[in-house]
């Protein structure tokens, strides 16, 4: 193998068997290659250990002093303290950092992905639960040593290390608060099937469906925003055994959930509870105010740069995974079941909505 002095674009073309110019794309503009080619390019530049240009290189040693940070949806609120808190622990430590909105688009996220491997950061946090193809190889070769890190998702086949509350377990607890309260028909807002927060959330929540012996679950699959609460809401309502209660895995699917429910003429919590998830600001000014399951977004964001740095010191102790407590915070939106709820009979059923 050629040495990482010697190598070259050329290099890495003939190993990934592309031309130059798909390599040079690959790494300055991934959305613009196929994904074969892109981990064909990728991994060659691993083994390789290919620096892009001299300035790169030269920054084995210097560092650049930025942390790269990529959100899926800079617009979601549970998003923003996360990042002041990145924004300030890093500043603390003499950081800087580069914020990317990746809008859950694969290709805005290799692009962001692209920046680390040219040494542009010197680390990666994402916030996201898709591992980007480009820092693959970085993963593959130093293992726990790569800098990268994931923050308020948790999947161990990631290989990176994250910080995270116990999804499973939280949501395990906001059913249980239903089920204390009387409810046993409950309908489930759940977001994307794709990854790791929704199947563990689902996951806690059906456990508690068997600890009380309860009916299995309406649920529904949406994404995480109010406009999916709305929708999603008016499918539960249209069952013909309407949900006396309402989890919602995400405190704007609730946000959309009540306003349907004040559409359709509906009280909460004294017609129907609703719980959340996140405890977002807005959720205790809300009327009723929401109950919901609060994760400690300021710690989870410190406790991401503190893993990073960690790493990029390289004294080998960074943790695979913090788990931070969560809180069940119950407010207006939950009540004891209405014995006088009548149940609404009509022949609809609840539809998956595209994703």
């Amino acid at each position: 193998m050629a040495s990482a002095k010697a190598v070259n674009v050329t290099d890495v073309a003939r190993r990934a068997g592309v031309s130059t110019a798909t390599v040079s794309r690959a790494l300055n503009a991934p959305g613009r290659v196929s994904p074969d080619k892109r981990e064909r390019v990728m991994k060659a530049v691993g083994e390789l250990r290919y620096s892009p240009n001299a300035a790169a290189r030269s920054l084995r040693q210097a560092s650049a002093r930025k942390i790269l940070v990529t959100v899926p949806n800079i617009a979601n609120p549970f998003f923003s303290k996360i990042i002041r808190a990145i924004e300030e622990e890093a500043h603390h430590h003499g950081y800087a950092i580069l914020l990317g909105d990746t809008r859950y688009n694969v290709d805005g996220e290799e692009q962001y992905a692209a920046m680390l491997m040219s040494r542009e950061a010197d680390g990666l946090i994402f916030l996201g639960h898709r591992l980007p193809d480009a820092v693959k190889p970085l993963i593959n070769r130093l293992k726990a040593r790569a800098p990268v890190v994931n923050g308020c998702e948790f999947d161990p086949g990631l290989g990176v290390p994250s910080a995270h509350i116990d999804n499973a377990a939280a949501a395990a607890e906001a059913m249980d608060h239903l089920y204390a309260l009387g409810h046993r028909r409950i309908g489930i807002l759940a977001g994307p099937t794709t990854g790791p927060l929704c199947r563990d959330r689902l996951a806690g929540a059906m456990r508690s469906v068997r600890d009380h012996g309860g009916a299995a679950p309406a649920i529904s699959h949406g994404d995480f925003s109010m406009e999916w609460g709305i929708d999603g809401a008016a499918e539960m309502l249209d069952l013909v055994e309407r949900p006396t209660a309402l989890l919602c895995l995400s405190d704007e699917i609730a946000i959309g959930a009540m306003h349907a429910l004040r559409l359709r003429g509906i009280r909460c919590p004294e017609d129907m509870s609703v719980v959340g998830f996140d405890d977002i600001t807005v959720a205790q000014y809300l009327n009723p105010s929401l109950t919901t399951v609060r994760q400690p977004m300021e710690e989870i964001g410190r406790a991401t740069v503190q893993l990073l740095l960690t790493i990029l010191r390289g004294d080998g102790s960074c943790q695979d995974s913090l788990t931070f407590a969560h809180q069940l915070v119950v407010r207006e939106s939950t009540a004891p079941l209405n014995a006088d709820i009548q149940i609404c009979k009509n022949v609809s059923s609840v539809r998956k909505r595209p994703l």
